[in-house]
């Protein structure tokens, strides 16, 4: 039990030392694409209906490190924007699989040629879906361009028709507005390069590290594990049946929920003990491309027909490419690290700069989930339930504030509850709005339509109910 338990913290420290720095380099990419890249980029181009705008959504969605559900409701923004259906599909099939920071992590540990087929094979899927989606789905264009506008706001709270402000009340009665480019004001105004500079470091390191660092940690417990407990024969004995591989890869990665990032160590772990390059590869693009809970909001949003394509574009794509490495490119292009198969003693290959990155990584993460768990407590301390759903909201200033809270599915990450504040805070009566991501719950201040925040968020993606809790 001794050795399993050391075998075990060896290979979980390896895989950690190889990821570490790479990590935080593509975190940090990540933040300065999402401070200095303008937002209505990923709109303008989108709109037209045809082969141009699909290829556009997939280049523009493959270095955006969104998870498969934080891409929905982005995906029906850009609906709603005049964005063409195909090209929606096209976005939701490319940003899902690949990031930069999944392609740094992912040449970490796997090496450049599997960071260069992943976006590739990335955007080609998403070319395949979005060309099919345009080509013989046009009959689901119009729900989702109805579930789209369903999910739109009556009217602007500002009153100026150009702009398309939504605005929102914060506790202290400032006024908050978010334009139709899906930022605030206050971000307008941070035109400064070290105000952007310090808003991409937050991102990078305490956001991203929010919504990715639960799935990378159990990937890389669930690969430590395979490492040191699936003896070698049982998948060496597959080995010669390369497409079996990748069928059983498929039928367990489609339902299963994995992000881009938390993919990577699992699938070095099955090719140490002998996946195949290309089986792998389909780990890495159907996992974290879909699951069973975004092929029912898509179903749902853009359609069964739309649904069906975008399952079949992410199928087609993964075993062709899968079977293009597996016998087209020379096989030592794509061999896992022999240290990470071989489970050998960390003294043996962990410098002291390994230790640095692995301790500079842990402590951020640490930070980012104390962050979330710290304002998880704030919010459940500062309302009080008052007659079921009604609570007092002692934060605010007006003590007969009355404060409802809502019960939201779906939200995965810091950007799924960016789009629910941002969504609830443009109903006529709300005060103010704070989403607890931790617990689900959208805590809503003032007098407002109940019915109103159900439709409009659950038209956006999310199941939403009035929360029986609070």
């Amino acid at each position: 039990m001794l050795t399993f338990i050391e075998n075990y913290w060896d290979a979980l420290v390896l895989m950690l030392a190889e990821m570490a720095p790479y990590l935080l380099l593509g975190f940090f990419f990540a933040g300065l694409l999402r401070a200095f890249v303008p937002k209505n980029i990923y709109k303008k181009h989108l709109a037209p209906r045809n082969m141009k705008s699909v290829v556009k959504a997939a280049a523009l969605g493959i270095p955006l490190p969104l998870c498969s559900c934080g891409v929905i409701p982005t995906s029906v923004g850009l609906r709603r924007e005049g964005a063409s259906h195909g090209a929606c599909t096209s976005f939701l099939i490319a940003t899902p699989q690949t990031g930069v920071d999944s392609i740094a992590a992912t040449w970490s540990l796997l090496g450049p040629f599997f960071a260069i087929v992943r976006p590739i094979a990335a955007l080609v899927t998403a070319m395949l879906g979005g060309w099919m989606v345009n080509r013989f789905a046009r009959e689901d264009e119009a729900l989702s361009a109805a579930s789209a506008k369903s999910g739109e706001h009556d009217h602007c709270e500002c009153g100026d028709d150009a702009c398309g402000c939504e605005e929102s009340h914060s506790h202290d009665d400032h006024h908050q507005h978010e334009c139709g480019c899906g930022c605030s004001h206050e971000e307008h105004e941070e035109s400064g390069f070290w105000q952007k500079f310090s808003s991409s470091m937050r991102y990078a390191f305490v956001e991203m590290l929010q919504d990715v660092g639960k799935w990378l940690v159990i990937g890389l417990l669930i690969a430590a594990l395979i490492t040191v407990a699936v003896p070698n024969e049982w998948l060496a004995a597959l080995h010669e049946y390369k497409l079996l591989n990748m069928l059983i890869v498929l039928a367990v990665a489609i339902p299963m929920y994995v992000c881009a990032t938390g993919s990577i160590p699992i699938a070095v772990s099955l090719m140490a003990k002998g996946l195949t390059p290309g089986a792998a590869l389909v780990l890495l693009m159907a996992g974290p491309a879909v699951n069973s809970a975004s092929m029912l909001v898509i179903g749902k949003v853009f359609g069964r027909r739309t649904l069906w394509l975008y399952i079949a574009s992410i199928v087609i794509g993964a075993m062709l490419f899968g079977l293009g490495i597996d016998y087209l490119l020379p096989q030592d292009w794509f061999s896992v690290s022999s240290m990470i198969g071989a489970g050998v003693h960390c003294s043996d290959c962990i410098d002291v700069m390994d230790w640095v990155w692995i301790a500079i990584f842990l402590v951020l993460l640490v930070n980012a989930f104390g962050a979330r768990m710290f304002r998880s407590r704030g919010l459940s301390h500062n309302h009080e339930k008052e007659n079921g759903n009604e609570i007092q909201a002692n934060c605010c200033k007006d003590q007969s504030a009355v404060v409802t809270a809502y019960e939201v599915k779906e939200m995965s990450c810091n950007h799924c509850k960016a789009n629910v504040e941002k969504i609830i805070a443009g109903i006529a009566g709300v005060e103010s709005v704070e989403v607890d991501l931790v617990k689900g719950l959208a805590y809503v201040t003032g007098k407002h339509d109940h019915d109103e925040v159900v439709r409009l968020v659950t038209a956006n993606g999310y199941r939403t109910r009035l929360s029986v809790e609070g």
